[in-house]
């Protein structure tokens, strides 16, 4: 993710990666800069929508729907990369990922809680994807993708 966080996630990691902007979070709009509770608090039936219907994205950014279409881009051609690839990216952004890769509906999306600091593998070809949880975070390994 071309985020700060990330950047600096990866460089702790021993990680030289190339920003993606397709593995960006999930833009907000309006809302960026704010807590979920300080939005809820001033737009509830917004918030209420926005956690349960993936093609609503009435705050000016994008639906769970266009993030997932979005990361999805991106899994099709990191496909045809040789090797592994490590993406340190937003929870969205795994989100989306897993979402995808496992078949589940997007209404799933939000149900996904993903800790910070943590690693998600993905594995597979020709759009048949594997899950594998608990990874702990190592440093690079050399001959590795990086992508931000």
């Amino acid at each position: 993710s071309p985020s700060v966080r990330c950047g600096e996630t990866a460089a702790a990691l021993g990680f030289d990666g190339v920003e993606t902007p397709e593995l960006g979070g999930l833009d907000v709009g309006r809302w960026r800069g704010r807590t979920l509770d300080e939005v809820g608090a001033a737009e509830p039936e917004a918030v209420g929508h926005w956690l349960t219907d993936p093609g609503w994205a009435a705050h000016g950014g994008e639906s769970v729907r266009d993030v997932c279409e979005r990361v999805g881009r991106w899994l099709e051609s990191a496909q045809h990369m040789d090797g592994r690839t490590v993406a340190v990216v937003e929870p969205e952004v795994v989100r989306a990922a897993v979402t995808l890769a496992l078949g589940l509906p997007e209404a799933s999306f939000w149900r996904l809680d993903v800790a910070p600091l943590t690693a998600t593998e993905l594995s597979g070809r020709s759009g048949r994807w594997n899950l594998r949880l608990g990874r702990p975070l190592v440093a690079s390994a050399q001959g590795d993708n990086a992508a931000l």
